[in-house]
């Protein structure tokens, strides 16, 4: 992570408020990388359209933030609060939200992609029409999360809670792991759309 003098990067975020407010008239909007915010106050600034790769945000209370359409690649979540925060259109791929609490969040048209979200809490998340590629779901609790129009494709599912899975039959699934990345099972259309919907029906 880079050093960055707190008073510049909070600048940076009263710069990108105006930019939001003034719909680009004023201000400048946020690009920064490798910027380690845990230790900044985020509440009162919008992270929206916001380009914030390989960024840290964990252990942070992100609760109800908007993060709509931000570039956020490779950027840290663990253990961070994002329940009921707004992910729509957001660039997520390479993110880790390892024991992240997203209960109710929105990542609608999100991209997921090879993003690592074991043991997450996802619980009511919405996922519609998001990208599922190889995105890591294992022992994660999906109960009641919509994935109507997601795409799935080698997406990790081992031990994760998946009761009341809603939109299955709307998702293009093309494949899912139900085994480890080391040692895959692999399961391909009506097979890997069968064992969802047992899943999702199953009391766990």
């Amino acid at each position: 992570m880079k050093t960055t003098n707190q008073q510049e990067l909070i600048e940076k975020l009263n710069s990108h408020r105006m930019w939001i407010e003034t719909i680009g008239e004023k201000g400048e909007k946020l690009g920064v990388d490798e910027i380690d915010f845990r230790h900044i106050d985020l509440s009162g600034y919008p992270l929206d359209q916001a380009y914030l790769t390989e960024c840290a945000f964990d252990g942070m209370n992100l609760e109800h933030m908007d993060m709509s359409s931000s570039l956020l690649c490779s950027s840290s979540f663990t253990n961070t609060n994002v329940v009921n925060t707004d992910f729509y259109k957001a660039d997520l791929s390479y993110v880790n939200f390892t024991n992240a609490d997203s209960r109710g969040a929105r990542f609608a048209k999100a991209d997921l992609s090879e993003a690592v979200c074991t043991n997450t809490n996802l619980t009511n998340a919405m996922l519609i029409s998001s990208s599922l590629y190889f995105t890591d779901f294992r022992n994660a609790n999906m109960n009641y999360a919509d994935v109507s129009s997601a795409s799935f494709e080698g997406t990790l599912l081992h031990g994760a809670n998946l009761t009341g899975l809603r939109g299955i039959e709307d998702a293009f699934i093309k494949s899912i792991n139900t085994g480890t990345p080391e040692q895959p099972n692999i399961l391909v259309g009506g097979e890997a759309i069968k064992w969802l919907q047992d899943k999702s029906l199953s009391k766990e």
